[in-house]
């Protein structure tokens, strides 16, 4: 049963007892009954502009998705270092060595950091965090990382 058909079913049994209309108990339940009425109506509509807007974002993140793909070129071929070269380009990226030193060791420890400034979200592998700072790619604010604070067995 849906909010609506139970303020309905409560004004129902409200009009059944047969209350004296000029009883100031009976204009107070009336009121009660046409706020019940009102905030289902406004519930109801709420809810539809929800399903709207759920649909609205839906939409707006596929043709997101679309444009990041086409953007950013994604490809599986691609080289996993950022420079967008199909391995073999000849950049400093060494992605065309055989022995694939730029691919995750399992050894390192690869972090991820929001920049405070922009929301980006940068992947970090221990000898960046050596460095103790780094610029962030998107915006270029400087992020400092301080580890004294931190215990050596966590």
């Amino acid at each position: 049963m849906t909010n609506s058909e139970r303020a309905a079913y409560i004004r129902g049994l409200m009009e059944g007892l047969e209350l004296d209309p000029k009883a100031k108990e009976t204009k107070l339940f009336n009121a009660i009954i046409d706020l019940l009425d009102d905030l289902c109506l406004s519930m109801e509509e709420m809810e539809d502009a929800y399903d709207e807007l759920s649909g609205q974002v839906d939409e707006i993140d596929e043709d997101l998705g679309e444009l990041e793909e086409e953007f950013y070129e994604f490809d599986d071929d691609d080289c996993d270092c950022d420079c967008d070269c199909d391995c073999g380009c000849g950049c400093d990226c060494d992605c065309d060595d055989d022995d694939n030193e730029w691919e995750e060791d399992e050894d390192d420890c690869y972090f991820e950091v929001t920049c405070p400034t922009c929301g980006d979200t940068i992947e970090l592998n221990g000898a960046m965090l050596d460095e103790g700072w780094i610029d962030c790619p998107n915006c270029n604010e400087k992020l400092e990382f301080d580890f004294d604070d931190i215990d050596e067995e966590e």
